[in-house]
């Protein structure tokens, strides 16, 4: 009888070790899968290195849905507009500013303002859409995704402008310049992938 139950056990133990195995191995394999999703839909954009090293680790979530995706990236591209602001703003006290500057610093928060603004909207706008969804009101609704998209990377580059020429020269230019340049890559690659998304319907 105790022989039975030892037996009985192991060959337990082994089917259970190797349904894990198993389990473990398809995961690994769908993990590879959305990886590799978020990798080649990266290569339709602009940036596309940049595009993968922002929007990889969220390849499990995004499960190969074009959507997913896309919403995955405006929120990136929203979550980096935030922070870009918050970090212009402090430029107004930045030491030794100019008046051309400080005026050049306080269009920037003006124009990121209406950036986070536009992202905001479109994202909210973009979680109404389903995969597969077509008709009248989807292309409503992504005429407004890519239009005020469109609108936050115009008020991106309209901020850098402002710091243009060479009497703007200098370590203020270029500490806003990276950030604000950041956020419109971003932006430039949620767009890319919007269209992507919009293209499959």
């Amino acid at each position: 009888m105790a022989k039975t139950l030892a037996l009985t056990l192991i060959l337990f133990v082994l089917y259970a070790s190797t349904a894990a195995i198993a389990m473990a191995r398809n995961l690994g394999e769908e993990s590879s899968d959305d990886t590799e999703f978020v990798k080649v839909s990266c290569e339709t954009t602009t940036y596309p290195e940049l595009c993968f090293q922002s929007l990889s680790s969220y390849a499990s979530e995004i499960k190969k849905r074009p959507r997913q995706l896309a919403e995955t990236a405006l929120a990136v591209s929203l979550a980096r507009a935030k922070s870009a602001k918050t970090y212009v703003s402090d430029m107004t006290d930045y030491k030794g500013i100019t008046e051309r500057q400080h005026e050049a610093v306080s269009d920037c928060i003006e124009e990121m303002g209406d950036t986070v603004d536009m992202l905001r909207s479109s994202l909210k706008e973009l979680k109404h859409l389903e995969e597969g969804e077509s008709g009248e009101d989807f292309w409503l609704c992504m005429g407004n995704v890519r239009t005020w998209t469109s609108a936050a990377l115009t008020d991106e580059t309209t901020c850098l402008d402002g710091f243009g020429g060479k009497a703007m020269d200098g370590e203020l230019k270029s500490l806003v310049r990276e950030h604000i340049l950041r956020v419109a890559q971003d932006t430039s690659n949620a767009l890319a992938l919007i269209n992507v998304f919009a293209s499959r319907h």
